[in-house]
């Protein structure tokens, strides 16, 4: 059965491209970030599907629910109130407001099915959430998922809550094995080479403040490419299609103090290691920024990709080049295809990347999703 679905704070889509391919139905995506929703049109596109820039309070406000039919209804509400110091129920918490809105959304709509995906701390407050949706009819769990069990080569650990109407009869029966298929054994685990094999080579950028400046040394936003390098986890992030562009690799600017650091830094090292000791900048406060530079170890699966990496890329160091990692990197690293272009300045592209869920585990779930669907 094909799944029609929202996906409610989409980002740039991360989580909706795994049901996009497997060919699901995209109704409605929503989210106030500009260039999120740009990058999620582009990608998106062709697929008769509404696709809004909008807080999604003002879309509620402004628009008609009744009467989308939804069997899915998915999305990452941004959520401060995480302190276990606060006492507040964590849907009461002022902060909250987007979590009474995606809740005020489903109970509108519906859905068969709800997907929810959150930061670590949430799980201080996770009952909140659980209780919430229990009292419109939803019965919800929740699970850490680790990236790197479904052959992404990134350790990031997420929170994921998966919920089923209980006007469903097996809906606890789906619920609990909805998390049992996604525990089952990949087949392969990757690592930072992986991700990164076959891209061309570069150097940090010289100019700084200067967003739209290319050339061969640091890189270009959209690069033809004649000769495509693919290894086994670049043809499973492809699909097996053919490349013929490589979009978003472009270096950043970095000083020259901050370039001998890189070179400098062996794999696997942060900013205490003894080999940068004469020239690291914060060595008084080695203890506050200790992880303020390190070098990716190319043989381990990556750090987690971050929304960070908007600032600098400095705790993203190439393992082997003098330079911080390039959009198109981190995206790899994420499990984005090779075709999947990313809106915006090099820092709006590193937000979206940092922010989405790794295609390839929207993949799995989807496809947990589907064969729960037949119970």
């Amino acid at each position: 059965m094909v799944l029609s679905f929202a996906d409610l704070f989409c980002g740039a889509g991360g989580l909706s491209y795994g049901f996009k391919s497997r060919k699901h139905k995209l109704l409605l995506a929503i989210d106030e970030d500009k260039y999120a929703i740009d990058t999620f049109k582009y990608n998106f596109k062709n697929l008769n599907s509404k696709i809004y820039h909008s807080k999604i309070q003002d879309y509620l406000k402004n628009n008609n629910l009744t009467g989308l039919k939804l069997d899915l209804v998915m999305g990452g509400p941004p959520c401060q109130g995480f302190s276990t110091a606060n006492r507040q129920n964590i849907i009461n918490d002022p902060r909250n407001k987007l979590y009474k809105y995606f809740i005020k959304f489903i109970n509108i709509t519906k859905p068969r099915y709800v997907l929810i995906e959150n930061v670590l701390g949430i799980t201080k407050k996770a009952q909140d959430i659980v209780e919430a949706f229990n009292k419109i009819n939803y019965f919800l769990k929740f699970d850490i998922l680790q990236a790197s069990d479904f052959e992404i080569p990134q350790n990031r650990k997420r929170v994921f809550f998966f919920g089923v109407n209980k006007e469903d009869l097996f809906f606890k029966n789906k619920v609990e094995s909805f998390f049992d298929l996604l525990k089952v054994k990949k087949k392969k685990t990757y690592v930072t080479k992986d991700a990164l094999y076959g891209l061309p080579e570069l150097h940090a950028k010289q100019k700084k403040n200067d967003r739209f400046y290319e050339d061969i040394y640091s890189g270009f936003n959209i690069l033809k490419i004649k000769n495509f390098k693919e290894n086994n986890y670049i043809k499973l992030i492809n699909g097996n299609k053919k490349v013929n562009f490589i979009y978003n690799h472009k270096a950043r600017y970095n000083n020259k103090r901050d370039i001998e650091i890189f070179k400098k830094l062996p794999q696997g090292a942060n900013s205490t290691h003894e080999s940068i000791r004469d020239i690291m900048p914060y060595k008084k406060r080695s203890h506050i920024f200790k992880d303020k530079y390190f070098k990716l170890d190319e043989e381990k699966p990556c750090k987690t990709i971050t929304a960070h990496m908007k600032f600098d890329c400095n705790m993203y160091i190439h393992p082997n080049q003098a330079r911080g990692l390039t959009p198109r990197e981190a995206a790899r690293i994420q499990s984005f295809p090779d075709d999947y272009f990313f809106s915006g300045p090099l820092s709006k592209c590193f937000m979206q990347i940092g922010n989405a869920v790794p295609p390839l585990l929207s993949l799995q779930i989807c496809r947990s999703i589907e064969i729960i669907d037949r119970i």
